[in-house]
């Protein structure tokens, strides 16, 4: 027999998931989840893994309860190793110990996999401790929506009015009005600090803060819609000290990455670390140039060279699956000297046990130049595996002045197959090559960098904008990922500073 795993997905940021969380989904032959698991959790998925939806939102439920039930059992009878996905912990609110029981009943194996509950943790991405010395030593999580079959509520309202200090209601939106309202009527301040906290623990997080007696008024004048977390009670007053998520430079920013997928992550990682909201629209796919008989007997004579060039990681990563494919490994460069472009270039042949022997201070073709003036190229051979659409200022250098330069082209960048649409408009759209320029004009066209703005990431990529007839908003000192970012960060709190 199979065995379901009921697993808390967290409150939304997907790295909130916990190690044991992570490691089920990555074992599960059928992942179940529901609407608030973040999209992201499901990547850890294995490919051939079924993911089957069943969330349910207001009003609208993809699978009822009972349906989702004799799915765990249907799916575990099938000898399954299945992951029941929901979002913050099974047992909070979450029906997790309904569908538990449903499983016990049966006979049907289980284990509880927790996961940090909304009611917890998107207060403190708000700023709000639920628990503070002098504030409060009393903290309640309370339902905000009720089985509406009960004839009566469950809930001790003049308890929680009078009796606890901080209060927190999961799926209260709809009731915002009312829970203010007995609330009041059972005792409670009608200045009591309150909170509201849309999308909490994500970029796209919002709040109100206002007086228990003027909440729902407030909120509705911001637009605030369900999922929304309400919080009650003193501890709120600390929210403007010690609220820290809202306040990332580039927090309520929809960032573009154009790079292509699997180059997208590090860019992306670092974005939502400063607070924006990426969308990924990659505009590139790279695709190495195979067969490639230049690069295998280069790689077979690599003792002849002197150097070798490597001027992108896409460059450095194609050469070493190449030289893996002939049988060889680092070991096979000998005593050839290694310059990489960039410091994300020198990180990875560092991963391969190659330690640069020179390093640009600027990193571009420009500034390889400029280390190769003062190594001398005269009488010496070089190889520069690069794109096919690349630069010939290195090879042009090295030729002139009297060496050889095998350049040789490895990979070909194409467009995307299946382009992104962008489902809402960025405010910053960042670029890190030319040809990402290039693709996404042929993609989506000039129209689309007519509002927000445009970040670049060097003077060359710079250039090719302007013969679009775009003039970039940013560019990077520092020609690198890491770069980018920090001139797309400058530039907010510079126009904060407005």
């Amino acid at each position: 027999m199979g065995k379901v795993y009921l697993v808390g997905a967290g409150p939304g940021d997907p790295k909130l998931i916990t190690v044991k969380g992570r490691e089920v989904i990555r074992r599960a032959d059928t992942v179940i989840y529901d609407y608030l698991a973040h999209k992201d959790i499901l990547a850890f998925a294995r490919a051939d893994a079924e993911v089957i939806y069943v969330g349910k939102q207001a009003s609208r439920h993809a699978m009822s309860q009972d349906g989702i039930n004799a799915l765990l059992v249907e799916k575990a009878l099938l000898r399954e190793t299945v992951v029941r996905l929901k979002g913050g912990d099974p047992y909070i609110f979450g029906r997790g110990g309904e569908e538990a029981a449903y499983l016990a009943e049966r006979a049907i194996q289980f284990e509880v996999v927790p996961g940090i509950t909304s009611a917890i943790a998107v207060p403190a991405y708000a700023g709000i401790p639920l628990t503070y010395r002098g504030y409060a030593s009393t903290v309640a999580f309370i339902t905000g929506h009720e089985d509406e079959r009960k004839e009566a509520s469950a809930i001790r309202w003049h308890e929680l009015a009078t009796g606890i200090d901080t209060l927190v209601f999961l799926m209260g939106m709809k009731h915002l009005g009312e829970i203010a309202r007995r609330l009041i009527e059972e005792g409670r301040d009608p200045d009591t600090d309150a909170c509201v906290i849309q999308w909490g623990t994500l970029p796209t997080q919002r709040s109100v803060t206002g007086p228990l007696k003027d909440i729902e008024r407030l909120v509705g004048e911001a637009g605030i819609s369900p999922p929304g977390i309400i919080v009650v009670g003193a501890v709120i007053s600390l929210k403007e000290k010690l609220g820290w998520f809202e306040r990332r430079p580039l927090f309520g920013k929809r960032v573009a990455v154009t790079r292509a997928s699997h180059q997208s992550a590090k860019l992306g990682e670092l974005l939502v670390e400063r607070g924006a909201e990426v969308i990924y629209a990659p505009t590139i796919e790279i695709v190495p140039i195979e067969p490639n008989l230049p690069l295998s007997a280069a790689i077979e004579g690599l003792k002849d060279y002197f150097c070798i060039i490597f001027t992108s990681v896409n460059g450095a990563s194609i050469f070493f699956e190449a030289l893996r494919k002939q049988g060889k490994d680092s070991r096979s460069l000998g005593p050839a000297k290694v310059l990489p472009i960039g410091t994300a270039t020198a990180r990875f042949l560092e991963s391969r046990g190659i330690v640069p022997d020179h390093m640009p201070h600027e990193f571009t073709q420009e500034g390889i130049v400029r280390v190769l003036d003062e190594v001398g190229v005269k009488g010496r051979r070089f190889l520069l595996p690069r794109a096919e659409e690349g630069r010939d200022v290195v090879t042009k250098y090295i030729q002139d002045g009297g060496g050889v330069c095998d350049q040789i082209p490895i990979y070909r960048t194409e467009l995307p197959r299946r382009p992104e649409a962008f489902a809402s408009k960025p405010d910053i759209i960042t670029f890190t090559s030319s040809s990402t320029v290039r693709n996404f004009m042929t993609l989506y066209g000039a129209d689309v960098l007519k509002e927000g703005l445009i970040a670049s990431i060097g003077p060359i990529t710079t250039e090719t904008l302007r013969k679009y007839g775009i003039e970039p908003h940013i560019t990077a000192s520092r020609y690198d990922i890491q770069g980018l970012v920090d001139a797309v960060t400058l530039d907010a709190l510079q126009r904060k500073d407005l």
